[in-house]
């Protein structure tokens, strides 16, 4: 095998016109009109490939011809010339083929052709090498650097929140749980229920919703932290808008309220639109073109334009009044669901948006007690195409206040002990959300189903790969 150091055709520019290089990838295509070849190869580092030109002066290409098909990978080794024809700028003239790993054309099952994205999902070890999913995978990459610059730009202060846990966050219950007891004949009290104190933790323990409560801890000791990790919630809903492990973006401030909350998400948003649309040109032009024709003219919309801000009962009002019949109906004290969001954002607005203010009854215990005790300092980021992208809140600092709270809710207080101490020993206002990341990746690209927003996506009854 070839030890020459390889150049990614990302790094290719026409100031490499006239050297000799080595790139190294896999087979999109194959011409061979006469006694020459025209290669397409793609390493994954951008969405346009090289066209490699190979002939009778290249070493190794009679041998290889027959092995030259759509999904081998290779490495050729020759000067970097200007293109002769108007599809790239450049292309390789190989002196020297390598075969590094044969492909079977007749068993391969990624052909030139469209494939549907259900398809690709039964073959989720190969659909990285698709243009979509390929494009997919850059452009949430490039949301995750922009992530982590944004934050740390401000000073926030990156924590591993932990997955396993004993704590639901939410106070829903969809939880998987974690348990190294015996499924079939697991120990039990003296009562018949199952004896947790055997467990390997010693009492019932599940994958986390959020890390939200462990980011409030640090929030009151470093001021500003940010969590970016994976949650989970066993929700039995196989749409395209969900999904049973997913990556949060979790930001908590202290010494802030509902408005600096709302100011940090709006900028957050835009922050990671501008990126993405700075570094990942060719791939969103993809997307402009083949998946959601308009989607440049949008997001370079949602970058100029203030988010509208609104409270809860004026988008009550707003769904009451609209031109429109909605299966979900809608009343004062309802908690809005995805068609509601969307006409909001999409056809009312045309922009995204920021709800306030929503009923406690519709909400978590730990989100503030307005003053008129029936709402709470609550927010959601509605943008166009997906619906709510962000959820947060001003957080309960009051001691008293948040066991009312909880006792309202049943919670045992007594479980949430280190919580409320936050509130007893140095409590201050604070406030936090949390980003769905493949519904930004979703927002960002235009793909419909959140299936394909993520590298290998875990849904009911789908643990593949």
């Amino acid at each position: 095998m070839s030890t020459l150091i390889r150049t990614k055709i990302k790094q290719l520019t026409p100031g490499h016109i006239g050297q000799t290089i080595t790139v190294k990838g896999w087979i999109r295509s194959v011409r061979s009109p006469k006694d020459f070849s025209f290669i397409a190869v793609n390493d994954g580092s951008t969405f346009g490939g090289l066209q490699i030109v190979a002939d009778g002066g290249t070493q190794n290409y009679a041998s290889l011809l027959p092995d030259l098909t759509t999904g081998a990978a290779i490495a050729a080794t020759g000067e970097l010339v200007a293109s002769k024809g108007a599809e790239q700028p450049f292309e390789l003239k190989a002196t020297t083929l390598e075969l590094i790993g044969a492909c079977p054309a007749d068993t391969y099952p990624l052909q030139k052709k469209g494939h549907t994205f259900e398809f690709l999902r039964t073959i989720g070890h190969l659909r990285s090498r698709t243009n979509t999913i390929g494009a997919v995978t850059r452009v949430r990459n490039a949301l995750a650097y922009a992530t982590h610059t944004f934050f740390q730009e401000r000073g926030f202060v990156y924590l591993n929140a932990p997955i396993v846990t004993s704590s639901d966050c939410e106070g829903a219950g969809q939880m998987f749980q974690v348990t190294t007891l015996s499924h079939d004949k697991p120990p039990r009290t003296a009562t018949g229920g199952v004896d947790y104190a055997q467990d390997f933790f010693g009492e019932p323990t599940f994958l986390t919703v959020s890390g939200q409560l462990n980011a409030e801890i640090y929030a009151l000791s470093h001021s500003d932290v940010y969590t970016f990790g994976p949650t989970f919630r066993a929700e039995n809903s196989n749409t395209s808008r969900h999904l049973a492990e997913f990556w949060m973006i979790e930001p908590e401030m202290a010494f802030a309220d509902l408005n600096d909350d709302m100011n940090v998400a709006e900028s957050y948003v835009k922050y990671m639109l501008d990126h993405v649309l700075k570094t990942c040109g060719d791939d969103m032009k993809f997307f402009n073109q083949f998946i959601d024709k308009g989607l440049l003219t949008r997001l370079e919309h949602v970058l100029s334009t203030p988010f509208e801000r609104i409270s809860y009962t004026e988008a009550v009002n707003i769904l009451l009044k609209a031109p429109k019949k909605f299966e979900y109906p809608v009343t004062w004290g309802c908690d809005l669901q995805s068609e509601h969001e969307r006409y909001l954002a999409e056809e009312h607005f045309k922009k995204p948006m920021i709800v306030t203010g929503y009923p406690k009854d519709i909400k978590a215990f730990y989100m503030r007690m307005n003053d008129d005790e029936k709402t709470v300092a609550a927010m959601d980021v509605l943008v166009p195409g997906i619906g709510e992208l962000i959820g947060g809140s001003q957080r309960e600092e009051r001691y008293d206040y948040l066991a009312k709270r909880m006792d309202e809710m049943k919670l045992d207080k007594e479980h949430y002990w280190w919580y409320m101490d936050l509130r007893r020993f140095g409590g201050v206002p604070h406030a936090g959300f949390g980003l769905g990341f493949e519904r930004m990746v979703q927002f960002a690209t235009g793909i419909e189903n959140i299936r394909e927003a993520i590298p290998f996506p875990r849904s009911p009854k789908n643990i593949s790969f």
